[in-house]
């Protein structure tokens, strides 16, 4: 791994920015801002996409595009052709935010090798999908560090961290404007420590156990309703407005949009069990393996976003349960 320079630089640092979605896109706009070097940008390749199949551009080419970088789009990070142009810049150290894994012959290139933008406090949260699984697991706070790569996912040593609050009401969508706030400044402030000989790296922490962020998939992005509503609702604004919670009906999936808990206790002349469905205090509510919930808004199959109590209120026949069907 590479070693920081530990008095000033005296030239700019020749940046190679790696990244793909509108998150990275951000990040590289705040460096182009600033006063370093970005020479060029790695991206993924241009992919067809709606009706039409028109090509549709990864929000870091258009940035890049934008501001006349040079662009590579490589299908294999290891293909010579590729590796022989991203040499060619003479990056000094190579900026990573949102991209797939590097294998090492590309991230221990530049001579101060390769620093990743993470959504989280690392060690917490290590993985794909750290800005929804702190809204899953229901923690106060998150933040955003800058490290070392390395040959492991996220286990580099860290170089600058930020803590970001998470209040009771935060979705994913509103915890990724935090941290996008966040982790654009600390990014630029890592590269500015970097320039200035005063970046320390410090190795993370290996006692846990750590919560892990996994990829989100069509398994664990399912409502489990035998949980607890305070599980449920972490999970529906875990999963909002990105990829959406969902749950299984009668009728085929519906997704579950918001919700809110139900403070007054629900009695029914029948014994529940989860997934049951009551209009309740005349709203359409939902059990859960402790208490009920309000199903605000919902996307059922075959129609656009509306609330849940429009929605059963139209339903032709009686809907008593969601969930896998004993």
């Amino acid at each position: 791994m590479a070693d920081f320079p530990t008095s000033p630089l005296n030239s700019k640092l020749r940046i190679v920015f790696f990244g793909t979605p509108e998150f990275a896109a951000v990040c590289l706009e705040s460096l182009l801002e600033s006063k370093h070097c970005v020479v060029g940008v790695v991206t993924a390749p241009d992919r067809r996409s709606g009706r039409g199949q028109k090509i549709k551009l990864s929000a870091v080419k258009s940035v890049a595009d934008a501001n006349g970088l040079p662009v590579l789009q490589p299908a294999k990070l290891k293909n010579p052709d590729f590796n022989r142009k991203l040499l060619g810049w003479r990056a000094d150290v190579f900026i990573v935010v949102a991209f797939r894994m590097l294998p090492r012959m590309v991230w221990n290139a530049p001579k101060f090798g390769t620093i990743n933008l993470h959504a989280s406090m690392l060690p917490q949260l290590r993985g794909a999908a750290p800005i929804h699984w702190a809204i899953i697991y229901g923690l106060r706070a998150s933040g955003v560090s800058t490290f070392s790569l390395n040959d492991s996912i996220d286990t580099g040593d860290v170089l600058l961290q930020d803590k970001v609050a998470i209040d009771k009401m935060d979705d994913a969508g509103i915890l990724y404007e935090k941290l996008l706030g966040q982790g654009k400044k600390l990014l630029v402030k890592t590269v500015d420590y970097l320039v200035a000989g005063e970046l320390t790296p410090r190795p993370q922490l290996s006692d846990g156990p750590w919560l892990t962020a996994p990829k989100l998939n069509r398994e664990n992005t399912l409502i489990n309703w035998s949980q607890s509503t305070y599980n449920v609702l972490n999970r529906i604004k875990g999963l909002y407005p990105f990829p959406k919670a969902w749950t299984t009906s009668p009728f085929g999936v519906i997704k579950i949009l918001h919700a809110h808990s139900i403070q007054r206790i629900v009695e029914l002349p029948y014994e529940t069990q989860p997934g049951t469905l009551a209009l309740v205090h005349s709203t359409f509510a939902v059990r859960c393996s402790d208490g009920w919930i309000a199903i605000d808004e919902l996307i059922p199959p075959g129609k656009g976003r509306m609330s849940g109590k429009a929605w059963m209120n139209g339903l032709k026949k009686p809907l008593t349960r969601l969930g896998n069907q004993a």
